[in-house]
């Protein structure tokens, strides 16, 4: 295969159609089916039911978005901005810092008149996130970042997070925290058609990937063969890995629900946590730990027959996965269509629902 660059993702994307508030219900957005090349349909999400078979399976990641952005200043008293990437424990924090100058080791930050940060230092050699440890609290970081804390909408939105927002940016089945970005082929859902997709017959199992900020950062490298994925922290539970073999028993497909729950399915295939091909589950444990997969055209998948996802970026990694799925071609194919057709695009916008690609296309 011919090495890819960035630029073979990119595309022009008129800005009116970035999505800035959702959908007036989370079911009201249109849906593109695409099936293969030059193979589309255009539906309402709310019609997925009918796009599911009894046998299947959908897979959803339940992570909850955490109120990690904060501001404050420096003991110099130059502004600074936090966004938080991961709470290691009740007092640690890895973080992403935005100031005129970057912080020294040793150094304090007051974020919202309410949380004082020491600056340990950079998380690693080159990193762009700095180790943060909580000073002088009589409760927990997770306690603090909810009270205080900011509900971290992406870049692209260029609104303040309001209330609409911190109903709307999370999954009505959200419950792990730990998240700094909402897996938002889930925003799609609510209960009432969750449980209509039960009714086909279809099965419903969840995992957990905490989507990680390192989700929004470009791609800086020309052959994306050389870029480095930031890594997240995923658990895919008992109860999971024995639908997914029940699922191939039977016959059915698996349907990733986002780009995090197939992130977390193929890494743990590629790692040999997961068998795909097992028709009866290996373990009755959960499974797990960290991954930076990156997944490209030329992946061999080895879990996931369908993915549901939203619209992405150009240049994006999250749009290599899509055309590594479905086809170069295909998805070129699908977003040219979806931008002359005024879909709305990325974390509040529409989703498409895509067969995986065969071999040999």
């Amino acid at each position: 295969m011919t090495l890819l660059t960035v630029d073979d993702f990119d595309f022009a994307l008129p800005p009116e159609l970035i999505a800035q508030h959702p959908a007036s219900e989370r079911r009201a957005s249109r849906l593109l089916h695409v099936s293969g090349p030059g193979q589309r349909r255009e539906r309402s999400f709310a019609e997925l039911p009918q796009l599911v078979d009894a046998g299947d399976l959908l897979v959803f990641n339940d992570t909850r978005v955490i109120r990690a952005r904060l501001f404050g200043v420096k003991e110099s008293g130059g502004r600074v901005e936090v966004m938080v990437e991961r709470v290691v424990d009740g007092r640690r924090a890895l973080a992403q810092v935005r100031a005129s100058k970057s912080p020294k080791a040793g150094s304090r930050l007051r974020l919202e008149d309410a949380i004082t940060l020491e600056v340990v230092g950079r998380a690693g050699a080159n990193d762009e996130f700095f180790e943060l440890l909580l000073v002088d609290a009589g409760e927990d970081l997770w306690t603090l970042l909810e009270r205080h804390g900011r509900l971290p909408l992406p870049p692209y939105i260029t609104h303040v997070a309001a209330d609409e927002d911190e109903s709307r940016y999370q999954t009505v089945f959200a419950r792990e925290p730990g998240a700094v970005a909402a897996p938002t082929a889930g925003l799609h859902f609510d209960d009432a058609l969750i449980e209509e997709i039960r009714a086909r017959g279809a099965g419903i199992a969840f995992l957990t990937l905490h989507v990680g900020a390192g989700t929004f950062q470009p791609v800086r490298v020309r052959e994306i063969a050389e870029h480095r994925m930031h890594r997240e922290r995923f658990s895919i539970p008992a109860e999971t890995v024995a639908a997914i073999a029940a699922t191939r028993a039977r016959g059915g497909r698996v349907i990733a629900v986002g780009t995090t729950s197939l992130r977390a399915l193929e890494a743990a295939a590629r790692d040999g946590l997961l068998d795909s091909n097992a028709t009866e589950a290996r373990t009755d444990a959960a499974i797990g730990g960290e991954t930076d997969i990156f997944i490209t055209p030329g992946y061999a998948f080895r879990v996931v027959d369908r993915l549901l996802t939203n619209f992405h970026l150009p240049k994006s990694t999250l749009l290599m996965l899509v055309s590594a799925f479905a086809g170069v071609d295909t998805i070129r194919a699908a977003y040219r269509h979806a931008i002359e057709e005024r879909f709305r695009f990325f974390s509040y916008g529409d989703a498409m629902l895509l067969e995986r690609e065969q071999a040999g296309h």
